[in-house]
């Protein structure tokens, strides 16, 4: 399958410049996706755009705006827009290597994979690519995207650049303000030993096969059920899980079932990005 490239441009290192083609690394998620349906007519619901005072408009006869008081806007046409030229806009100029470590998990997006965009890009695309590689560290740089300036944090995968967008701090909010009103009380000591049993019980690899979307599988399964003309099933309510005795549900947890044989450890742990 050939993908659409989400972004082109150059990767840029210093004077060392090649053509590189930005794609998604990830597929949307679910393939369940709804339409609004009239049930008396069996017809799909159209969006119509509309004026209030005037009724429905075309779409391709409207501009963007910016509100700057209530009711009040700066009307934008998409030339205007594109008329704004930063570096970023065609350009990943690598600005700064860092370690992977000095990267907060909270400001880990979206990912990408990097190319070369073309025969001719692939040899400078490599001589970057592989310094990347020997220094061990993180490249940031930055890229437009949806008329947005984002920052790109780099680093090798296989043959190719793994990239990231970079959330910016104004987008992270600081822990405090949701953990603040957790109490500084330390937990009974019997009971954390008994607690990390329960996670030496369940250690093992990360094998991302075995984490499916078992609510996305349920809405299919209810889907073909439908389709065959069969009532679907009623789901009970899940049990009351409030604990009244935290200790008595932490000894049933290390041994009862739900806990199950220990796991196989993987031979070496799998390196991850510094917890938030």
């Amino acid at each position: 399958m050939a993908y659409r490239p989400s972004w082109q441009g150059h990767l840029k290192l210093s004077l060392v410049t090649c053509p590189v083609a930005m794609f998604t690394a990830t597929n949307a998620g679910g393939d369940v996706h709804f339409n609004l349906i009239n049930p008396k007519t069996n017809n799909r619901i159209k969006m119509i755009t509309t004026d209030p005072d005037t009724g429905p408009v075309e779409r391709s006869s409207l501009v963007k705006g910016y509100e700057v008081s209530k009711g009040e806007y700066i009307l934008l046409t998409d030339e205007e827009i594109k008329s704004v030229k930063l570096e970023s806009t065609k350009t990943i100029d690598i600005e700064r290597f860092v370690a992977e470590d000095e990267i907060d998990r909270l400001y880990w997006d979206n990912p990408y994979y990097l190319a070369p965009d073309g025969k001719l890009a692939q040899e400078a695309f490599g001589v970057i690519r592989t310094a990347m590689e020997k220094s061990g560290q993180i490249a940031l740089g930055r890229i437009v995207m949806a008329t947005r300036e984002r920052i790109l944090a780099l680093e090798p995968r296989g043959k190719g650049i793994l990239a990231y967008t970079i959330r910016t701090d104004a987008e992270v909010r600081k822990p405090d303000e949701i953990f603040a009103g957790i109490s500084d009380a330390k937990p009974d000591p019997q009971m954390i030993a008994i607690a990390e049993k329960i996670i030496e019980q369940q250690e093992g690899p990360f094998d991302p096969s075995k984490f499916v979307d078992r609510y996305e599988e349920a809405l299919k399964a209810l889907i073909e059920d439908k389709k065959k003309g069969h009532k679907p099933a009623k789901v009970e309510e899940p049990d009351d899980t409030n604990v009244v005795d935290l200790m008595a549900a932490l000894r049933a947890s290390l041994g009862g079932k739900s806990a199950g044989k220990p796991a196989a450890k993987p031979k070496a742990k799998a390196k991850t990005r510094k917890a938030g």
